[in-house]
């Protein structure tokens, strides 16, 4: 309401400048006020438009971007400014539009130019400021590259975050790029069963973080570029922002960590929240099937950890007390190896 009576005082204002510049001094009086008053309606009507709604789209692309590359853009902004008008001097005695034509383009160009270098070097902008260890490695700073994740498809997919996410565990802003959803709606789509119910499975999981999870959730809108790749542009992005990854996903957790950036893993996070067991313990396990060697048993624990059980076959859907022998860590997981208790 209050945009629009600034625009309609603004606009009205506007229309009777333009009366008073352009009609006849013997019209004046009949013409100003029917002009002030169009300038009135236009405003009111279309104004937001043209004032406003470019500030809320701008604001909108700003949303999920650091601060800290909002300030070393602007200060390589600031640098190109300077620098062209030190270029531009020469220029300005010239005639004609060569006077202002020259200088315009020299100081777009290098306004733009300093600000896209600004950007890319922002940490090296951060670390030759006042109160910023630009020295500082990740690895002694896990707070601040905590503060913005980028999560990706698979860890929607997987759902697990809904649920740590309430736990307080993880802390900073999910930020989630509209390619990511773009994918999930594809996935979502799909003619493949399985596929479509994953697809459909992230969308509900989405849903629920924004519902009742305990982390500000920011979607960035982000388009691919040619041929890229989701997983290649979620790196890029994580770099630029100086944020971490949350995934699942094998693979580009493995890239991600070759290119410095940090990931948060749920698989790893689950791993390391599996209780620890050694060999020599004792467990009670109700074995549930076959194993692939003959007479072995197989049992799982409540977190999915397979227990093999050698003599195991002949106490089938039983709940028994067995001793573990030795345990094998893999890139899936553990598996457990483990004996019958010998009653004496």
């Amino acid at each position: 309401m209050l945009g629009r009576l600034a625009n309609l005082v603004l606009f009205g204002l506007i229309g009777w400048l333009i009366a008073d510049a352009s009609v006849a001094s013997q019209d004046y009086l009949p013409w100003s006020p029917v002009i002030s008053l169009a300038g009135c309606i236009f405003g009111a009507s279309f104004g937001p438009y043209i004032t406003l709604l470019p500030f809320k789209i701008l604001l909108d692309k700003f949303n999920g971007i650091p601060f800290s590359i909002i300030v070393a853009g602007t200060i390589g902004l600031i640098v190109g400014v300077g620098l062209a008008a030190l270029i531009s001097i020469p220029f300005i005695q010239l005639e004609g539009w060569k006077s202002w034509g020259i200088p315009l383009t020299i100081l777009l160009s290098l306004g733009a130019l300093g600000s896209a270098l600004g950007v890319q070097r922002e940490r090296d902008i951060r670390g030759i400021l006042p109160g910023n260890s630009g020295n500082r490695s990740r690895s002694t700073d896990p707070v601040k590259y905590q503060s913005n994740i980028l999560v990706d498809t698979s860890a929607i997919i997987d759902g697990r975050i809904a649920d740590v996410s309430q736990t307080g565990f993880v802390q900073g802003s999910l930020l989630i790029p509209s390619f990511v959803l773009d994918e999930l709606r594809h996935i979502a789509d799909s003619s493949d069963p399985l596929r479509r119910t994953r697809g459909r499975r992230g969308l509900e999981m989405l849903a629920k973080i924004q519902r009742e999870g305990e982390l500000p959730i920011n979607i960035i809108d982000v388009e691919l570029l040619g041929n890229i790749e989701v997983d290649s542009e979620l790196v890029s992005m994580a770099k630029r922002m100086d944020a971490c990854i949350l995934t699942t996903d094998f693979n580009l957790n493995r890239v991600a960590e070759l290119q410095g950036v940090p990931v948060l893993n749920v698989n790893e996070l689950a791993n390391a929240l599996k209780p620890v067991v050694l060999p020599g313990e004792e467990l009670s396990v109700h074995i549930v099937q076959e194993g692939k060697e003959p007479g072995q048993g197989v049992a799982f624990l409540d977190d999915g950890t397979m227990v093999v059980v050698e003599g195991g076959r002949r106490f089938m859907d039983t709940v028994q007390s067995v001793n573990i022998t030795r345990i094998l860590q893999t890139s899936a997981g553990r598996i457990i190896f483990a004996q019958p208790r010998k009653v004496f």
